[in-house]
């Protein structure tokens, strides 16, 4: 299939869990012909650095004026206050495209960076929301912030929310509810997070056959069928962005991993990772050490290197008492690898949209232990909608899992006797289908399409 080479703008929110499936986008719109420009700040050009390398029609845009992510030992920014420090864009940005002799004829933009909404409008070019976590989700947000509801005694955390136009009319107790409504820049939140539903387009990292019935919604909320569905985003297995580059370097070497689970059964391993931001306390890192040693599964364990004195911190002696049993990862680690390797069987996990794709993507059975912000929707959408996941923990800080339920949960996970684990390998199925020539497909050829023709206008 051909299209006109038409040129858009692509601008991930500059945190590797956005930027991540994006780029895995616009490799797709690359091999389809488009030409691409990428806004990254300076630190994160890294990340582009294979997609540069392997097609001719990419460009970085690094303006100096990008927002940089604080460092480990700066003062830590709130969600809206980062989100409200990208807008700093806004005039560079206007004046890149203005300067330029082929501007782009559309933007697309994380979901956080709704204010470039406003930015499209006012250089006369559509833009397109990109969503790299889920349509479930993303009508939750919306309604969330459509409504701002209320709680009227703040100190009843269980109070229930009720998201009564949203399909299956979802509830949630109040704790997890964002706080970021209550941020002084949170109007400033809130007024993008509407504006990805007023967008000419909007792109899920999603498919049909997991989220058919929110998709449908968000194209009844937003008036029209500029919604694609073009998950799950992945990388190839056959060039240098395949999944062992994936996000960066590995803390270990990809092959060093790969060996110890070629000595493994099948399914008989569990994967433990929590992504590349969440931390757990120290009594969580503690309980979680016991189960896995008193469980006697065989497992790998990402752990996050984190400021002295937090969370994550193994307890001393671990390593020893396991032995074979363990692989410890401190770092960043091959996570697509390692999920499709057939020794893993079961993904502890912080239920962070990317990590719910690569484990459905895998077929493994996901224990759900979410921490913040969307994880716990993801969760919800798992174990309670889909029954794809078992719900192992639950909560921020102040919970703390049975160590004994699970101590159990773990060693009964690989024994294959679980539902879920049947429901998630026919769902691993309608995903490679869905990328494969199937919904996915279909949808972002459609999407590009649409893209082509505005370089006719």
């Amino acid at each position: 299939m051909s299209y006109t080479s038409a040129h858009i703008l692509v601008y991930p929110f500059p945190a590797s869990g956005h930027i991540i499936p994006l780029l895995d986008l616009t490799r797709l719109l690359l091999t389809r012909g488009l030409t691409v420009t990428v806004l990254v700040s300076p630190s994160h050009l890294p990340l582009l650095q294979p997609l540069l390398s392997s097609h001719a029609s990419v460009q970085p845009l690094v303006l100096s004026s990008a927002p940089e992510p604080p460092s480990s030992s700066s003062p830590q920014l709130s969600l809206p206050a980062k989100i409200r420090a990208t807008a700093a864009l806004y005039d560079p940005i206007l004046q890149w495209f203005r300067s330029h002799p082929h501007p782009p004829v559309a933007i697309v933009s994380d979901f956080f960076l709704g204010w470039t909404h406003r930015l499209a409008t006012d250089l006369g070019v559509p833009r397109v929301a990109f969503w790299p976590s889920g349509a479930f989700a993303a009508s939750i947000y919306n309604s969330l912030w459509r409504d701002l509801p209320k709680n009227d005694d703040p100190t009843d955390e269980n109070f229930v929310i009720s998201f009564e136009g949203v399909p299956n009319s979802p509830k949630c107790p109040w704790w997890q509810i964002t706080p970021h409504i209550r941020d002084p820049d949170g109007e400033f939140m809130r007024n993008g997070m509407l504006a990805n539903f007023q967008s000419w387009g909007a792109v899920f990292n999603s498919f049909t056959e997991l989220e058919r019935v929110y998709i449908d919604h968000v194209k009844k909320v937003m008036g029209h069928k500029k919604v694609w569905a073009v998950g799950p985003l992945l990388p190839p297995t056959d060039d240098q962005m395949g999944p062992a580059n994936r996000g960066g370097s590995s803390a270990v070497p990809a092959h060093e991993v790969m060996t110890w689970l070629d000595g493994k059964r099948d399914e008989s391993v569990v994967y433990v990772c929590f992504g590349s931001r969440v931390e757990l306390t120290s009594k969580q890192t503690e309980a979680l050490a016991a189960a896995l040693e008193r469980s006697e599964v065989h497992f790998i364990w990402c752990v996050q290197e984190h400021v002295a004195g937090r969370g994550d911190s193994i307890p001393e002696g671990f390593g020893k008492r396991v032995g074979e049993r363990g692989f410890i990862v401190r770092g960043w680690a091959p996570q697509v690898a390692i999920l499709s390797h057939r020794a893993v069987g079961v993904f502890v996990t912080h239920c962070g949209w990317n990590s719910v794709l690569e484990g459905v993507a895998a077929g493994v059975l996901m224990l759900t232990w979410p921490l913040g912000s969307d994880q716990f929707l993801d969760a919800n959408l798992l174990v309670d909608q889909l029954g794809l996941a078992v719900r192992a923990c639950e909560g921020g800080v102040k919970n703390v899992p049975d160590l004994g339920e699970l101590t159990r949960l773990l060693a009964e996970s690989v024994s294959g006797k679980r539902l879920e684990r049947t429901r998630v390998k026919d769902m691993r199925k309608a995903a490679w289908n869905a990328v494969k020539g199937g919904s996915s497909t279909r949808d972002l050829n459609e999407l590009v399409e649409k893209l082509s023709e505005l370089s006719k206008k």
